[in-house]
């Protein structure tokens, strides 16, 4: 507005200015105001973009993150995480930290007891069941719960008699129904405990859980592993059961 009203003032000095130029130029400068008072006070700028040298640099960090997960070596993957987050915070790896960094986090963290609105299999879960207990978080129309899920009788069957243990919850979302998932558990001879969670999905939140499928590892009354269900290897599997 401020580099409006020198101009309708040159004008009016001069002589030269139609009725209808300032009644075009009053309207703008009446808009400029509205706009003014709209606008919300105290807004933040928008963040300056990071630049290339950061964006590499927070790459290659988050790089050395994923091998100390694959070396479950969460110790130096929290310091990490928290170490990329302060540094690098406006690069797309520091955005990406933040979640991360809630799943790792758990880590480490008394587990929550189960708890479900229903169970769809006749055996009843508990972590006090097993030596170790998979936790498992999945959707009946998750293509990759699809593929992920019918993997684990197998497993089980292979370290069962080693004290592993599975439990599979679900939260019934979109367009799943308790007769799909009652129809996936029979045509799957899923070998395991599946249920229902509550309302408001009370463990989804305890674990962390933002993404599916989604698993957790729990030992002892605390979470000892955290992510994707497909890269808990055997290795690392067999370490937690002899442990």
């Amino acid at each position: 507005m401020s580099r409006m009203l020198p101009i309708l003032l040159t004008l009016s000095l001069v002589g030269c200015a139609l009725k209808s130029d300032v009644d075009a130029l009053n309207q703008r400068i009446a808009k400029l105001e509205e706009s003014a008072k709209a606008a919300p006070k105290g807004a933040a700028p928008a963040a300056a973009a990071a630049s290339t040298e950061d964006e590499a640099a927070a790459s290659k960090m988050m790089e050395e993150i994923q091998t100390a997960l694959k070396d479950n070596d969460y110790t130096k993957a929290k310091a990490m995480l928290a170490e990329i987050q302060s540094k690098y915070s406006a690069t797309r790896a520091g955005k990406a930290a933040v979640r991360m960094a809630t799943e790792v986090n758990i880590v480490g963290t008394d587990a929550k007891p189960i708890e479900v609105q229903k169970w769809y299999t006749k055996d009843q879960g508990s972590l006090a069941d097993n030596k170790v207990t998979m936790v498992v978080f999945w959707e009946a129309w998750c293509p990759h719960c699809k593929k992920e899920v019918p993997l684990l009788p197998a497993r089980l069957d292979k370290y069962k008699s080693k004290g592993l243990g599975i439990i599979a919850l679900t939260k019934v979302t979109k367009s799943s129904t308790d007769e799909i998932v009652e129809t996936f558990v029979k045509d799957n001879k899923l070998n395991f405990p599946v249920g229902k969670e509550p309302e408001g999905g009370p463990m989804s939140a305890a674990y962390a859980v933002s993404g599916i499928p989604a698993a957790a590892l729990v030992k002892d009354g605390k979470v000892i592993w955290r992510g994707h269900p497909a890269r808990l290897t055997d290795d690392v599997l067999e370490k937690f059961l002899a442990g």
